[in-house]
């Protein structure tokens, strides 16, 4: 017993040690690789164990202080309450400022341990060198969170009897599990950005690191794209509006390292299979994980209002802006520095593979140049002029739809190109059928609508388009082995490429469909009120009182009929959260795979009535599904064998050869 009294004090030890492991991570791997030392690069991946090992030790403490209700514990008496379900406890832990951070450095404390552990038939120069400067990071990070925002602060010795809550927007499952995965996403970009700095310190921005990256940016990627969905998914159900997205700040910090680290995957694919594009590779690299941290900055720094923001005091925000400025500074110094020296001597011509990828690649950081210039600009107004401006859905959607339609079609038109040269007959023949079919059922589709809609219209072709060029690339790839052999025949890599071009695909239709064809209504409901709204009846059988283990909450019920078939009852809530006094809306969904009737209670009236929003939402599941599909792909490609059977060979032979221009042609 009194050994747990003592827990917050070892987390802060364990927190204080796991700098250390990180200094040493740091300093004597690079140090090594520059003096060609064994001793000291194989120093790398014993201080990432060590890491890992005391970053969860400090993590486990601090879940242990919310488990047990310690609030002699700051940070726990600030986010936590004895009456708080014990899964709303764990993810406490990262529901407020200095425990989102304990999260982010301990994931990045794993993937640091991943790459030390699956990473072993490096060149040993290349590892040390990845090692360090995911060690650099690991002690920024450290340093911020002792220095400024230190989780194990005690209050001593007049500590409260009970918590102040979490906050009642982050008591749902969504919450437990999407900052997690987010973080996993943002924090994973660092490894990319790690061997892209390697490969510049190391001075061989050859075909072998892309490879090396690959796999590790593939998975970062998938990750942060359910984070974003999961955000969204959260945003639909819990803030009882109905929506999914509408360009929050916070909600376009977690989109911008998504949207370069699509183009950084598209670019690494023609770096390790044609040696082009180097430089520009590592710049995305750069780039992908500095707008996480960007993302961090603007969340925890106290510049944003956002119902997803973690509001801190300013200070900390400077430290992680400094931060911010130090990585990317030194990373563009460095490329400056080495990139010079860098020529690819392959060509291309125009109708290839490379120049529908570089157009990928520059519809996408456009699209990520015009969402940071909408988050940004209104802060940078304030701050100069103290001018309140607010940038919303009218400008970025004004502004990204367009470039989206320019991507899926490229997408179409990509995926049948050939590398170097593709003949113009050739294209014709493949892409000439996929055209007509995909008018022709876009057409089609459109006239079974009551009324025309012309970005309906165009939705349907170019997903048609998508989906329909990357059938004829698979048939043209399989159709001399047959159809089952052929398929088994084909790479990982290929189909999880073609996995996620079907998820943009389902995620394009489900948005356009749910903005253009949704049906609602806000009005007053008193008890055995009916309402019509699209095909369906909504019948208002009044709402009860109910107590939940921290909140008390008036239940509606209302059910749902089309024709005289009674289809669903919903129970949507109004509840008050007794700590905090906040009331949220917990919405009554039916969810269905081509609609979703969806009900929100507003403010009680007189009489037992109530204010009530009624929406029909045909297709809002598909963006969810659209982005699963997508992060699948992203997790089959990753999961590809060449990138663990042929990694030795390409090391062996880029070590044993002197030639020059040998990694143009790996």
């Amino acid at each position: 017993m009194e050994l747990a009294l003592y827990i917050p004090e070892l987390g802060h030890l364990a927190l204080i040690l796991g700098l250390c492991f990180a200094v040493v991570q740091a300093f004597f791997p690079l140090v090594g690789a520059w003096k060609a030392d064994h001793h000291w690069m194989s120093l790398g991946q014993p201080a990432a164990w060590g890491q890992f090992v005391f970053l969860l030790i400090s993590f486990a403490c601090l879940t242990w202080a919310f488990i047990t209700d310690d609030f002699t514990v700051a940070y726990t008496a600030n986010n936590s309450n004895s009456m708080l379900p014990w899964y709303y406890k764990i993810s406490a832990v990262w529901g407020a400022h200095e425990g989102s951070l304990l999260l982010w450095a301990f994931i990045l404390a794993g993937w640091t341990f991943a790459v030390a552990v699956f990473s072993r038939q490096l060149p040993e120069e290349m590892l040390a060198r990845v090692l360090s400067v995911m060690g650099m990071i690991s002690v920024g990070f450290l340093l911020f969170l002792i220095v400024t925002s230190n989780p194990f602060e005690r209050i001593l010795p007049q500590s409260p009897v009970d918590g102040r809550d979490l906050n009642p927007l982050l008591q749902d499952f969504g919450l437990v599990i999407h900052p997690p995965m987010l973080y996993m996403g943002y924090v994973g970009f660092s490894v990319a950005f790690s061997f892209a700095i390697a490969a510049l310190l190391g001075g061989k921005l050859d075909a072998a690191w892309a490879r090396w990256s690959r796999p590790w940016t593939q998975v970062a990627w998938a990750f942060l794209g359910i984070g974003i969905a999961l955000g969204s998914w959260w945003a639909y159900y819990e803030l009882g509006w109905g929506g999914w997205w509408f360009w929050d700040p916070v909600e376009n910090a977690s989109l911008m390292p998504w949207l370069i680290g699509t183009a950084l995957l598209h670019s690494l694919a023609v770096t390790e299979k044609r040696g082009l594009f180097k430089n520009w590779t590592v710049l995305l690299a750069i780039a992908a994980f500095s707008l996480s941290l960007l993302g961090t900055f603007l969340v925890r720094s106290g510049v944003l209002t956002s119902v997803h923001a973690f509001a801190s005091d300013p200070t900390r925000g400077v430290f992680i802006l400094i931060f911010l400025l130090v990585v990317v500074a030194s990373s563009l110094l460095l490329f400056a520095m080495r990139a010079p020296s860098v020529k690819s001597k392959a060509g291309f011509s125009l109708l290839s593979q490379e120049t529908l990828l570089l157009v990928n690649n520059i519809v996408l950081v456009v699209a990520t140049a015009m969402v940071l210039i909408g988050t940004l600009y209104p802060l940078i107004l304030d701050s100069l002029t103290g001018s309140k401006l607010s940038v919303g859905p009218p400008y970025f959607n004004a502004l990204f739809n367009p470039l989206i339609a320019i991507l899926m079609l490229a997408l179409g038109l990509g995926v049948t190109l050939r590398w170097k040269n593709t003949p113009v007959a050739w294209l014709v023949k493949m892409l000439g059928p996929v055209l007509l079919v995909s008018a022709a059922l876009s057409l089609a589709l459109t006239m079974l609508a009551d009324e025309f809609n012309g970005a309906v219209l165009l939705v349907y072709f170019l997903s048609a388009w998508v989906v329909f060029a990357g059938l004829r690339d698979m048939f043209e790839k399989t159709r001399h082995k047959g159809l089952w052999v052929g398929l088994r025949g084909l790479s990982r890599s290929y189909l999880g490429m073609h996995l996620g071009h079907l998820g943009l695909v389902v995620c394009a239709i489900g948005v356009v469909l749910s903005s253009h064809y949704s049906a609602e209504r806000d009005l007053k409901m008193a008890i055995g009120d009916r309402v019509e709204l699209g095909k369906y009846e909504f019948v208002f059988e009044g709402a009860e009182h109910f107590e939940g283990p921290n909140y008390i909450s008036d239940k509606g019920t209302i059910r749902i009929f089309k024709g005289e078939k009674e289809i669903a009852v919903l129970h949507p809530e109004k509840r008050l959260y007794l700590v905090q006094r906040m009331p949220m809306t917990e919405a009554g969904i039916d969810p269905g795979f081509t609609r979703d009737l969806y009900v929100a209670l507003g403010e009680p009236l007189e009489n037992g009535a109530w204010a009530v929003r009624l929406q029909v939402k045909p297709f809002v599941r598909w963006i969810w599904l659209g982005a699963l599909l997508t992060c699948l792909g992203g997790v089959l490609a990753a999961c590809d064998p060449r990138y663990r059977r042929k990694i030795s060979t390409r090391v062996k032979d880029a070590l044993s050869t002197t030639k020059k221009g040998v990694a143009n042609n790996v």
